[in-house]
């Protein structure tokens, strides 16, 4: 994943997480390599290995091997990302699932897909679910547990009612998988041929708007710019690498 980027304000919101949890953030800023000014836009883009970087010191300095996991669980994608803001801006459930499928580029670029957006809503045996479709998953498995327990516990802190039924992960069950039951609050299946969320079937029609509609077309407006800027730079980063 050598070309791929994270947003500063994800990066950001670890170090901050982090150093509540009792890290020092000058040496996580150290640590990941991390210069003078790489912070100061939220919207600007660091390299993904930076914020592997920065996870492993995180768990270490933090002594928690679970940090991604309580990573999102408590920081709402909304508290880092311009994508978050979008989100709980949307109508319903179905919207806000749209524009993360729309406007995900900008939290993250995700390595090995290129028909489509990050995840996708599949049905099996009469039920949907919400695929997680990133290549070679395992090799980094806290994006997994981070933005699974975000999907799972951001929503649940406005709707009346579990909206994730059921969780599938690739990868082998941790030592800290104790920590999954309390922050899933569901069946957890580990070693899974997928990586998804089963959901509630009625989910795409209850009601989000945690923000004014007003706010909902400023901000896409500004990530329709940012996503603009995103692909101009990766398309002239592949017009230098052929050259």
């Amino acid at each position: 994943m050598p070309d791929l980027t994270v947003s500063a304000g994800v990066v950001s919101g670890l170090i901050a997480f982090a150093a509540d949890r009792g890290a020092d953030p000058r040496v996580l800023v150290g640590r990941a390599g991390l210069q003078d000014g790489d912070l100061d836009d939220p919207d600007a883009r660091l390299p993904f290995a930076t914020y592997v970087t920065l996870m492993r010191a995180a768990q270490d300095l933090c002594g928690d091997p679970a940090l991604a996991l309580h990573f999102g669980e408590a920081v709402d994608l909304a508290g880092v990302s311009i994508v978050g803001l979008i989100m709980n801006a949307s109508a319903t459930m179905g919207d806000a699932f749209a524009q993360m499928q729309r406007f995900g580029r900008l939290t993250l670029e995700t390595e090995g897909i290129s028909d489509g957006p990050r995840f996708e809503i599949v049905s099996c045996d009469g039920q949907p679910w919400m695929v997680d479709r990133r290549a070679d998953p395992n090799a980094f498995p806290e994006w997994t547990e981070g933005a699974f327990a975000r999907l799972v516990c951001g929503p649940r802190r406005f709707l009346s009612q579990p909206h994730v039924l059921e969780v599938h992960v690739t990868h082998p069950a941790p030592a800290w998988r104790a920590e999954y039951d309390r922050v899933f609050q569901c069946p957890v299946t580990f070693g899974s041929d997928w990586n998804a969320l089963r959901l509630d079937p009625h989910i795409a029609s209850w009601p989000v708007a945690l923000q004014p509609r007003y706010v909902f077309g400023v901000l896409t407006e500004r990530a329709d710019g940012l996503l603009q800027d995103l692909e101009d730079a990766r398309t002239l980063r592949g017009r230098v690498e052929a050259v």
